[in-house]
């Protein structure tokens, strides 16, 4: 029985409507209704990936239920509930917090529900059917290596100081993003190339709870007024581009960005317009990007396998353990983008023209 809950929750729900699309009016009445619950609008990567996984769906004659729960973890749970009380056939869950849906996919399986995991693993839970998602040990792999090859590490300069930052605890591919990265680092801080001053470096301490960009502007505005009066930071680890931009206003705010201060070196994720703009300006040094077309279209098809009774195209079967069970996953494949490249990756493949860039 679906539970009850509380007004505020409702009041939300009705609010993020608008944002929700119930795409179906044109589709015949007994189609298979997917359910898509994607986190929030608040970054246009999610918006995308909503987009064009509504898109492919309704080309191929699926009725669509797309919710952004604006990282509300009660109201994921509730569009979830609401999505199996409409008839949803399957559900694809961007979720919020990976480990607090395990109630939900419960009562999903007693309604025969098959489950896909999109791009953040849900834990705890044996009703996981696919994870569609990047490498992202790679991801975190490839930040990393872009600080490297900017520093010159590898062909021994040095020493530079460095502070970390990572993405939520509660998103389980934060740990991956954070571990691949300190895969390649770890290395140079041994060696002492590379020089945290805070001291922090462990995940727990560099965490960003719901990838808060206004947080993370927080922690590096103190990382500064603590560590870096007499010295200067030469490298930023950012997991994710809204984290980068907020990193990047702390160091405009203490006077980097001038010839006497020069921006340092700061990673990223997502490609997302403003860290692109931002990398053009000579600000942030390099992003991550993840074609969600390609992601959304991995997703469909899995979808497609799932209510055909069919198994899903997969490439890793050993690494994404949820804590119950390994779940099939197809990883898709990351690309580092900066100044020498962003032309050809982004606008060459079309995910944004040069207009939208340029201006």
């Amino acid at each position: 029985m679906i539970r009850m809950r509380s007004l505020l929750i409702v009041l939300l729900l009705a609010a993020v409507a608008v944002s929700g699309v119930f795409a179906g009016g044109q589709q015949a009445s007994d189609a298979p209704l997917v359910g898509i619950a994607m986190p929030t609008q608040s970054s246009q990567r999610w918006i995308d990936d909503g987009n064009n996984m509504r898109n492919i769906l309704i080309e191929r004659g699926f009725r669509v239920d797309l919710q952004y729960a604006e990282d509300s973890i009660d109201a994921q749970i509730s569009q979830l509930e609401n999505m199996i009380t409409r008839g949803a056939n399957v559900l694809v869950i961007a979720s919020i917090d990976g480990e607090s849906l395990t109630n939900v996919l419960e009562l999903a399986n007693r309604n025969n529900i098959p489950v896909i995991a999109y791009d953040r693993l849900i834990r705890n839970s044996p009703y996981v059917s696919y994870y569609a998602t990047f490498d992202n040990f790679l991801v975190g792999v490839l930040q990393a290596q872009s600080l490297v090859d900017a520093l010159n590490l590898e062909g021994g300069a040095g020493p530079f100081n460095i502070e970390l930052f990572a993405g939520s605890p509660d998103d389980n591919n934060s740990h991956f993003f954070f571990n691949g990265a300190m895969s390649v680092l770890q290395p140079f801080i041994d060696n002492g190339q590379l020089v945290v001053r805070s001291g922090q470096t462990d995940f727990a301490q560099v965490a960003t709870l719901r990838w808060d960009g206004a947080t993370a502007q927080q922690r590096m505005d103190n990382l500064l007024a603590a560590h870096y009066t007499a010295a200067r930071v030469d490298a930023v680890l950012s997991p994710y581009d809204g984290l980068s931009i907020g990193i990047l206003s702390a160091l405009r705010s203490a006077g980097y960005g001038t010839s006497a201060r020069p921006w340092p070196i700061v990673s990223g994720q997502d490609a997302e317009l403003p860290s692109v703009k931002s990398i053009l300006a000579g600000e942030q040094n390099s992003t991550i990007f993840k074609d969600t077309r390609v992601l959304a279209q991995r997703a469909v098809n899995m979808v497609e396998a799932v209510l055909a009774g069919r198994s899903a195209e997969v490439n890793d079967t050993t690494t994404y353990d949820n804590g119950v069970k390994v779940v099939p996953s197809f990883l898709e494949h990351p690309v580092t983008v900066d100044i020498t490249n962003w032309e050809e990756v982004l606008v060459g493949s079309g995910y944004y023209t040069r207009e939208q860039i340029l201006n």
